[in-house]
C-alpha cells in the first residue's frame, strides 16, 4: 500500500499550491451535498415563494453557480479552473423538514473539481439563510460533503 500524503505541504511542512503542469488535462466531474434544516413554516414560505427576499432557491442556485466559479478566490491553494458546467438543484423534505442542495461542477483540466462543487453547495446554503434568517433564525445546514469525483489519476470515488 502506498503511504499517502498531504499534496499542499512540502517538504518543510510549509503550504503551497501544488504543480500540475505535468498531468494531463481530463475530464472531471464531481457532485456535493448538504442539507438546510429549518422549522416547517419555513420550508412552507420557501415553497410558496412568499419570503419576502424574493425566490430563495433561484437566488441561492445563482449565489452556488457564482461561488463555484470564484472558488480559487476563496480557498488559498486552489487552482483558478475554466468550469464547463455547474448546477445547483434543490430537493424539499418535510421530515425532517429542510433541502437537500446538490452541486455538480465539470472541467476538462489538470486538477480536480471537488473544491468547486463542495463551495456551490456551502454558498447555496448560506444564501438560503440569508433569504430567510428574518422569520427563522435557527436555520443550520449540515451534512456538506463530496458524493462522487470521477477523472484525473485518483479515478472515481463514490461516498458510501
Amino acid at each position: 500500500m502506498t503511504k499517502k500524503t498531504l499534496t499542499h505541504l512540502n517538504e518543510r511542512g510549509e503550504a503551497h499550491m501544488v504543480d500540475v503542469s505535468s498531468k494531463a488535462d481530463t475530464d472531471r466531474v464531481a457532485i456535493a451535498e448538504g442539507f438546510v434544516s429549518m422549522q416547517p413554516e419555513t420550508l412552507a414560505l420557501i415553497e410558496k415563494g412568499d419570503a419576502k427576499k424574493g425566490d430563495v432557491l433561484a437566488t441561492a442556485r445563482i449565489a452556488g453557480i457564482m461561488a463555484a466559479k470564484r472558488t480559487h478566490e476563496l480557498i488559498p491553494l486552489c487552482h483558478p479552473l475554466a468550469l464547463t458546467k455547474v448546477t445547483v438543484d434543490f430537493e424539499t423534505s418535510c421530515e425532517p423538514a429542510g433541502i437537500r442542495v446538490e452541486a455538480m461542477a465539470k472541467v476538462s483540466g489538470k486538477t480536480g473539481v471537488e473544491m468547486e462543487a463542495m463551495t456551490a453547495v456551502s454558498v447555496a446554503c448560506l444564501t438560503i439563510y440569508d433569504m430567510v434568517k428574518a422569520v427563522d433564525r435557527a436555520v443550520s445546514f449540515s451534512g456538506i460533503r463530496l458524493l462522487e469525483k470521477s477523472g484525473g489519476k485518483s479515478g472515481r470515488f463514490r461516498a458510501k
